[in-house]
């Protein structure tokens, strides 16, 4: 990360966002980083850190200042080599219009509406199983499954070996947006071994032809993108239709199993379903935090910032700045109008594929509200430890049926 002295305006934290201890409760960190002023100095990376909404929000919208082409991860890309090709997290216009252009053209409206009837017929399926159980962990059973499936199959990539490569891909990649440390290490040499799979069963000939992959490569035939960027894309897609949608798919049940009252609410009136799972993204945000770098001298809230200096930001603490959200930022509450949450980040880099992220929620949670009148643990979840990623690797969880 950037190895400079802080300004002298900052305050300086000692606190290691990325200790075991953090990962797992970030939330009184944030909360004293939000109090400390619009920025502090994480002494442990050198590097300066924004924690509350409107400065994340600023600064995600002014694509121009803080920009994303040298990266959002630590290494700066200007001036030193990235472990893959850039895609469109990592690029910045006029790359990144044509390759957003071509990902929205795919993931339109109307594309992701025909997909719900496909996505409907497993979601009762799995729905038709969990009851049949009546007990079974919410991210090996259905966090993790629903997606794997139905995206996959939107996609349109092989359904063999999905399960072992698609995830540890997926973690490999967003452990790259954090600090290259033992926990990197280890979830880059876990993924090492899918890289190989997932370059193939993305390539273009082995795509089914009414898929979205497809989809993408036609933009490729028309010269609208090249054939390196098409193939960026789908590797893209995967990641904004899946591994994200796994943890928040997971984060929302465990938010609903812990407060049974807002499942009673929902179960009562499932047309809430779109405002809890808005709520459950702002609440445990499935992306916590990642870098931009400054493109040229500036001041930003009245600190100096350098060009080519890159800043942390942390969504997960600004989807919880009691100054955006209120007294009542720490609760969960679907009937909260939650919309505006940087979850899915903001401007010209908000991720282009939430719709499809939006909709597998949609669908798996109102079959369940419909059909389910009680969630509950049965036990301690395990938390997912990951730098970037928010989550968890089982919820044990039973319900009753209505």
């Amino acid at each position: 990360m950037s190895v400079s002295t802080p300004p002298q305006t900052v305050p300086v934290l000692s606190d290691d966002p990325y200790t075991d201890e953090n990962l797992i409760n970030p939330y009184p960190l944030f909360e004293r980083m939000r109090a400390a002023g619009p920025a502090v100095w994480l002494e442990k990376y050198g590097v300066l850190a924004f924690a509350g909404f409107a400065e994340c929000k600023e600064i995600l919208e002014d694509y121009s200042t803080f920009i994303s082409g040298a990266g959002v991860g630590p290494k700066n890309l200007h001036h030193e080599p990235g472990w893959r090709p850039r895609g469109i997290l990592e690029s910045d216009p006029p790359v990144h219009g044509a390759m957003r252009a071509a990902m929205a053209g795919v993931i339109s409206p109307r594309g992701v509406r025909s997909l719900r009837a496909q996505f409907e017929v497993f979601a009762d399926e799995l729905v038709d199983q969990i009851i049949g159980r009546g007990s079974f962990d919410g991210v090996k059973d259905l966090a993790e499954l629903f997606p794997i499936r139905v995206f996959g199959d939107a996609v349109g990539i092989p359904r063999e070996g999905r399960e072992a490569n698609l995830l540890p891909h997926g973690a490999m990649n967003f452990s790259s947006f954090g600090p290259d440390d033992q926990r990197s290490r280890e979830f880059s040499a876990k993924g090492e071994p899918t890289h190989q799979w997932v370059m193939d069963n993305c390539a273009r000939e082995n795509l089914s032809l009414d898929g979205m992959g497809a989809q993408i490569w036609a933009y490729a035939d028309r010269g609208e993108i090249s054939a390196e960027q098409a193939a960026l894309l789908v590797r893209a897609m995967l990641s904004a239709g899946l591994d994200t949608t796994v943890f928040s798919i997971g984060n929302t049940l465990q938010a609903l199993a812990a407060h049974p009252e807002q499942w009673a609410r929902l179960h009562a009136n499932p047309r809430l379903v779109k405002f809890a799972i808005d709520e459950a993204l702002r609440y445990e945000s499935p992306f916590q935090s990642f870098f931009r770098t400054v493109a040229t001298d500036t001041v930003f809230r009245g600190i100096p910032l350098p060009a080519e200096s890159k800043i942390l930001l942390f969504m997960g603490s600004a989807n919880r700045d009691t100054g955006q959200w209120g007294p009542t930022a720490d609760e969960f509450l679907i009937d909260r109008n939650a919309g505006g949450h940087l979850a899915f980040g903001m401007g010209i880099h908000q991720c282009v594929g939430q719709p499809i992220s939006r909709l597998e929620m949609d669908v798996l949670f109102t079959a369940m509200a419909r059909r389910i009148s009680t969630i509950e643990l049965t036990g301690d979840p395990v938390p997912y430890l990951h730098n970037t990623l928010r989550g968890w690797n089982s919820i044990p969880l039973k319900i009753t049926a209505s």
